[in-house]
């Protein structure tokens, strides 16, 4: 029986991707490079900034050039958090269903703290969630299965009665550590070169209701 569910936030919660889009083409500009197609952009974002920044600006993290451009994209990217961003579509009854079961949900990010909270509270969900564990919450990100097991700690739950959602491979990686199961957010992030076959998740699921399915 599933007492718990928990979601990735970036492509699998909730829609980001554009407000992540509008930032990295305004540092762009800034710095006078071409800006890039929100088609050719958008797998990169469950992979966070620097798979985000590789994409703008063809470098790599260990490059000098990356910390200040990394600072200078979350810079803008926090300042319009929420402009563009919406649950994807089905998620917000998904959730009031679990609600409705007395079923917990929370989410379990990579993404740090100072931009995760003010996101969920832009989109009013800070406080019906069980648990928000963000990047920095932990000593471990995903794929370390820590951060999952805090949540599931916080939502005084086992991982054995818990569901992990995400679109990346660290975040099944992550919930299949954590002892939860896992299913793929195929709706969400995820490029031509992704195999999810190869991801050994529990499932994949087309969109936030299918989910109703594995409870």
């Amino acid at each position: 029986m599933t007492h718990c569910v928990l979601f990735d936030l970036d492509g699998t919660f909730a829609d980001t991707a554009l407000d992540l889009h509008v930032a990295l083409n305004r540092l762009l500009s800034r710095e006078g490079k071409p800006l890039i197609d929100f088609a050719a952009f958008r797998p990169s974002v469950s992979h966070g900034s620097r798979a985000m920044l590789k994409v703008g600006f063809g470098i790599e993290h260990d490059d000098p050039k990356f910390p200040p451009l990394q600072q200078q994209f979350l810079t803008l990217y926090q300042q319009n958090i929420a402009d563009h961003t919406r649950l994807f579509s089905g998620m917000d009854t998904l959730i009031a269903e679990l609600e409705k079961r007395t079923i917990a949900w929370g989410i379990v990010t990579n993404k740090p703290g100072y931009l995760t909270d003010p996101l969920m509270q832009r989109l009013g969900l800070d406080h019906r969630a069980c648990a928000i564990v963000s990047g920095d919450t932990t000593d471990y990100a995903k794929p370390h299965p820590e951060p999952i097991l805090h949540a599931c700690r916080l939502a005084n739950t086992d991982p054995a009665h818990t569901i992990y959602v995400g679109d990346a491979k660290r975040d099944i990686e992550a919930g299949r550590n954590a002892g939860t199961r896992t299913l793929i957010a195929r709706f969400g992030y995820l490029s031509d070169q992704d195999n999810p076959a190869e991801w050994l998740a529990d499932g994949e699921i087309d969109y936030p209701l299918d989910l109703l399915d594995w409870l």
